[in-house]
């Protein structure tokens, strides 16, 4: 059985990934889909309940979660989970028509693989110069081990532990548990498979928002030390630049 995670927050891109699977999840050998409804209860807005297609009705459970943020939802779906393997999904990506079929061959893996990664592809404009933000998504296009498709053995989440919650944003979460698993001794590759992982849109105020992140930057330091960016294998940042440039 392989199981398929993906939280969400009840964005409109959930229809596009959840058509895209409807037409290749019974390729799976039983396949599982959890879905983690993961909007906030107490913001007074109407929620509803998520629309799911016809062909992954058989196949799909909805499971509520706290809010807490990505890791915390992810955590309540692999744990719900009944598939040897656990396939996580971001809910704004768009799988490939072979998406399924690739998955199947990419998790005949040897015994110590423990999570295999699906490549990333995110589409940019081509009349003009992408922008900041945009230019921040390509980036997962290069990015080791991230949840927006990346499969892991049950065994191996389990005794990692699942993500940890401290992280409560899409951000350093993954790659802090990819850290975890290959320290308990599993080995991490990459896969065939294939996403696209389109740029949504964002307001002005998005740099800001981005900014936060520097939070579970500095919880990473607290918790490996100063080598934490070479230890969980993380490209160096924009700091030294920044650094370069005022010193000059």
């Amino acid at each position: 059985m392989i199981s398929v995670v993906v939280p969400t927050l009840g964005r409109p891109s959930l229809a596009t990934l959840l058509d895209a699977l409807a037409g290749q999840l019974d390729e799976l050998p039983e396949p599982e889909l959890l879905l983690i409804d993961d909007r906030r209860p107490d913001t007074g807005e109407e929620t509803g309940e998520l629309a799911v297609p016809g062909p992954l009705a058989a196949y799909t459970k909805v499971l509520t979660g706290r809010g807490a943020g990505p890791a915390a939802a992810r955590n309540l779906g692999w744990r719900a989970a009944r598939g040897e393997w656990v396939v996580f999904l971001d809910d704004d990506v768009v799988p490939a028509p072979d998406w399924a079929r690739r998955l199947r061959d990419d998790l005949l893996a040897a015994d110590r693989v423990g999570g295999v990664q699906g490549v990333v592809e995110v589409p940019l404009p081509a009349h003009r110069r992408p922008t900041d933000w945009e230019r921040g998504t390509a980036g997962l296009a290069e990015g080791k081990w991230i949840t927006a498709d990346m499969a892991y053995r049950r065994a191996a989440l389990a005794e990692a532990g699942g993500f940890d919650e401290r992280f409560p944003r899409a951000y350093r979460e993954d790659a802090e548990l990819a850290h975890r698993v290959r320290r308990a001794g599993w080995e991490l590759v990459r896969g065939r498979r294939r996403v696209a992982h389109p740029v949504r849109p964002e307001s002005r105020w998005i740099s800001l928002r981005t900014q936060r992140g520097n939070a579970d930057d500095a919880l990473l330091r607290r918790l490996y030390g100063g080598s934490w960016r070479t230890d969980l294998d993380l490209p160096p940042g924009r700091r030294p630049r920044h650094v370069a440039v005022t010193a000059a």
